[in-house]
């Protein structure tokens, strides 16, 4: 603007290290960059700003978190950088809302201007979660896949799937209308109510309130360690840096993940995985190896409802530790409360001291569910159609016989099954 008023203004506003600073802070155009365009900064911010202008408050967010997700992936997860697309033209995602009928938020346009998700492979973009037989890992999708998945049924209307597992079918999805009690751009998982006679009754596991938001927070919890590479794998295993006990030369720490695709809201099921690590201080002596022989947990919900387990082992096995070694194993857990703790101690015996025996805290971890939303076609009917039964009590799954048998629960309305 200031070019048209005088020619001195004119020079001014056309002087490059304005420009530069610009360019760096919203389209993040390196030096290395500008040299091989051969372009002054005023021409570069230009030119850029007429491709992604309408993205300007967007881009440079996003554009770092995609390109820390590819240099952090780059190093571990080098097949998965080789699963990402091109990006896609404005006049695609217009096509998209054409064919839709709907508009598509800006910050999700433009991550797709970066990158149009992945192909449809496994490992996912989007995370992924072992547990015995139970598996699964959510691609990213692109704009066509996605739009082809556009909902316009009752329950999920004007929704986007933003995610996909193969395994599953689960999806994270976008709500593109403020319909339904879910607020415009809110992401969630499609939860069905197993206690409603109206198929469109579906309640909500709420994931983010944004794109950029949902986007930006998942990236910054890979890139930053929070959630771990596992054999080339993103898992979704949220770890508390406080959670952390050490005993004598034995350190237990955990780290948890809330499965959506097997919890309910009606019946109340919230379902949790743990992850635990056993680790032995390599300075320890020789002498401290020992087997792990049995857990004790004591279980509380959020109702102050306690439960103690105890059994030999966990998962069947009955790991030796060693100086430097560590030993890492998965179980899970149910709550009919949406929150709730665990919290125990394993009993070992030394391996050159048969006789001699001592137990290795485990701490105290906490399990919470996400923000969830009731199904208005729930809402709108009579309440008194509904039994629920909240005084089931949690139940730890360690047993090697009740791994088998996770998958083998017909809906999310089952329960964890009883230790034997």
């Amino acid at each position: 603007s200031c070019c048209y008023l005088s020619r001195r203004l004119n020079q001014l506003s056309s002087h490059d290290p304005l420009w530069k600073r610009h360019c760096k802070k919203y389209w993040l155009i390196s030096d290395a960059e500008k040299s091989q365009r051969n372009q002054s900064w005023k021409a570069i911010f230009i030119s850029t700003y007429s491709d992604l202008g309408r993205y300007i408050q967007y881009y440079a967010t996003l554009k770092k978190a995609w390109d820390d997700l590819e240099k952090y992936l780059g190093q571990r997860c080098p097949r998965m950088i080789g699963s990402l697309k091109e990006s896609v033209r404005e006049e695609d995602l217009d096509a998209v809302e054409a064919q839709i009928g709907c508009k598509l938020p800006d910050d999700y346009r433009c991550s797709f201007r970066i990158h149009n998700g992945q192909k449809l492979v496994v490992p996912g973009l989007m995370g992924s979660m072992a547990l015995s037989n139970h598996y699964r890992s959510e691609d990213l999708l692109d704009i066509d896949t996605a739009a082809g998945g556009f909902q316009q049924r009752l329950g999920l209307k004007q929704c986007l799937p933003l995610t996909f597992c193969i395994h599953t079918g689960l999806s994270q999805y976008m709500a593109l209308e403020s319909v339904e009690g879910r607020n415009k751009y809110e992401i969630f998982y499609q939860c069905p109510d197993q206690m409603a006679r109206n198929p469109s009754a579906i309640d909500m596991f709420i994931t983010g309130t944004s794109y950029l938001e949902w986007f930006t927070s998942y990236v910054n919890k890979v890139v930053t360690g929070g959630y771990p590479i596992i054999r080339d794998q993103i898992f979704r295993y949220v770890h508390d840096k406080e959670c952390v006990a050490t005993t004598g030369d034995i350190t237990v720490s955990v780290s948890t993940s809330f499965l959506p695709e097997l919890s309910s809201v009606h019946p109340p099921h919230y379902f949790f995985t743990y992850r635990i690590r056993i680790e032995m201080s390599k300075d320890a002596l020789p002498e401290k190896a020992c087997q792990l022989d049995s857990r004790y947990w004591r279980i509380t919900n959020a109702k102050g409802d306690v439960e103690e387990v105890q059994g030999p082992g966990v998962v069947g096995e009955f790991p030796i530790i060693s100086p430097g070694r560590v030993y890492e194993y998965t179980s899970c857990t149910t709550f009919s409360t949406t929150s709730g703790y665990m919290e125990g101690y394993y009993t070992f015996h030394c391996l050159y001291y048969k006789d001699k025996f001592f137990n290795v805290t485990i701490p105290r971890f906490h399990m919470v569910c996400p923000t969830f939303k009731v199904s208005t076609a729930r809402m709108e009917t009579n309440h008194n159609e509904y039994a629920v039964d909240e005084d089931e009590d949690s139940t730890d799954t360690d047993e090697y016989e009740d791994r088998r048998r996770v998958l083998d629960i017909p809906a999310p309305s089952g329960r964890c099954p009883h230790h034997t």
